[in-house]
């Protein structure tokens, strides 16, 4: 595994479509664990393949429960009821947050590494997670969705 490289906000490599990913195999395995380690590395709890440079629909996902690390290769959303605003911030736009307006549940049907068909359900946080870095995979970033930034301030409860 390796730590990749953060593509931060500005580079136009963040808002292209990506392609699917065709074929699963050890480079598919070895791009999802460097970017489990980046994710990590960093204190994410997503991390989306255009973000380190690589134009596939594939996205990684931890928010500390019990759904552990979530792989998502060509995430499709299912379902997405209600509606939640949360605080939002991004890997490739540190330390800059946001009011965003999301939806509270979601079902997302995709692919893991070895290409057997996943679905995921998550509400709160993961929901978040979910929408937020599947937009990666449309060239979308999270302050599209914003309503209100934050100041940092406000982040640290002054």
């Amino acid at each position: 595994m390796a730590i990749r490289n953060i593509i931060k906000e500005g580079d136009p490599v963040l808002n292209k479509v990506c392609r699917p990913v065709e074929k699963f195999d050890g480079r598919l395995a070895q791009l999802i664990d460097d970017m489990a380690e980046t994710m990590r590395e960093a204190n994410g709890v997503g991390l989306a393949a255009p973000q380190v440079g690589i134009l596939r629909r594939v996205v990684v996902i931890d928010v500390g429960d019990d759904h552990g690390l979530i792989e998502l290769v060509n995430p499709e959303f299912v379902e997405q009821s209600g509606e939640q605003e949360c605080t939002e911030g991004c890997l490739s736009s540190p330390g800059q947050y946001g009011i965003t307006k999301r939806p509270a549940k979601v079902k997302v049907r995709a692919f893991n590494r070895r290409g057997e068909v996943v679905e995921v359900e998550g509400e709160g946080l993961l929901a978040t997670a979910c929408c937020h870095e599947i937009d990666h995979l449309n060239g979308i970033l999270f302050k599209s969705h914003v309503i209100r930034m934050l100041d940092p301030k406000e982040l640290d409860g002054e």
